[in-house]
């Protein structure tokens, strides 16, 4: 009997495990043929824990890496490290990562280190602009210079990487993961345990959801976003405004000094996947700088306002 295929997926974030876990879920169907292991990098510990809990799914490793205030040098020095050991000793068939964070363009350089093939999900989206988004272009183009395998969410994405001279066969058109995992999550009933946002989602206000954490609307851009949003519901009586704010303390000291008293706005913790997924589904009108959100958010028949410069995804503001 042949040994099984051993694939290796890493994620780091929330979104990554998002967009990862039907992914893991189809893989885990091809046992015993196929032998998955999970790794997670930690790079956003308690709202990636949020998802696994969602999905029923166990990393078999965690990199620990998260720390306070830590720079994108020491995260990719620690999650290179870390699969540095990871890769030596459990020697994996394949590497599978998904998207633009940090931990995909460190898992595609362990991988390249190691010659380990790389397969890149969510891979070929472009916005053409070395720094913006940054530091994700650069990373989801560095993956893709590794990269053994392209999967590519849509045709788009797909001519992006045939322009870069990826061979054709090298690239598959395979949809949207995270709308696969969307969809799983949209149907299945789920409690809101928040007071403040089950509140939210109970009134008659027409609400608006904003999210908004990138880094480069860290600062004055954040601050302009959230003045909008107070002008918003100064203008309009009938309308509440959402924000559940990233974790990150800039993003926090940001909304909650212009906006902790403003009137029918509520600032909330993050909420887990599934609470989100409702109240995404509970508003009129959603506002975001997340690639994650801009996507799901047209799949819920949702409109969208987009609080960037730039998008990789031009398909839903054309």
């Amino acid at each position: 009997m042949s040994s099984p295929l051993l694939v290796m997926t890493v994620f780091g974030t929330r979104p990554d495990a998002v967009k990862m876990a039907p992914v893991v879920l189809e893989l885990q169907r091809y046992a015993p043929q196929v032998q998955v292991q999970i790794v997670v990098t930690g790079q956003h510990r308690e709202m990636l824990d949020q998802v696994l809990q969602v999905f029923r799914i166990t990393p078999h490793h965690d990199l620990r890496i998260m720390q306070h205030g830590q720079t994108l040098t020491q995260v990719t020095v620690r999650v290179l490290e870390g699969l540095d050991t990871l890769l030596q000793a459990q020697k994996p068939h394949v590497l599978l990562a998904q998207g633009d964070t940090t931990t995909t363009f460190v898992a595609a350089l362990a991988a390249f280190y190691h010659q380990v093939a790389f397969g890149h999900v969510e891979a070929g989206l472009r916005t053409g602009h070395k720094y913006n988004p940054f530091p994700e272009e650069m990373n989801r183009r560095l993956a893709g210079a590794i990269a053994d395998f392209h999967f590519a969410p849509t045709p788009r994405a797909r001519d992006n990487l045939l322009r870069e001279g990826v061979a054709p066969e090298r690239v598959w058109v395979t949809g949207n993961t995270g709308i696969d995992a969307l969809l799983m999550v949209a149907q299945q009933p789920c409690e809101v345990n928040d007071p403040l946002l089950r509140q939210a989602m109970e009134s008659p206000l027409r609400l608006v959801l904003l999210t908004a954490h990138r880094r480069e609307n860290w600062g004055e851009p954040l601050r302009r976003i959230c003045l909008a949003a107070r002008r918003l519901v100064e203008r309009f009586d009938d309308t509440l405004v959402v924000f559940p704010m990233h974790r990150n303390p800039l993003v926090r000291q940001t909304a909650t000094e212009v906006l902790g008293d403003a009137p029918r706005v509520v600032l909330t913790e993050p909420p887990d996947y599934a609470p989100f997924v409702q109240l995404m589904r509970r508003a009129t009108l959603i506002l975001t700088d997340s690639g994650g959100v801009q996507e799901e958010a047209p799949s819920l028949g949702k409109p969208v306002l987009v609080l960037r410069e730039t998008t990789e995804r031009p398909e839903g503001v054309e």
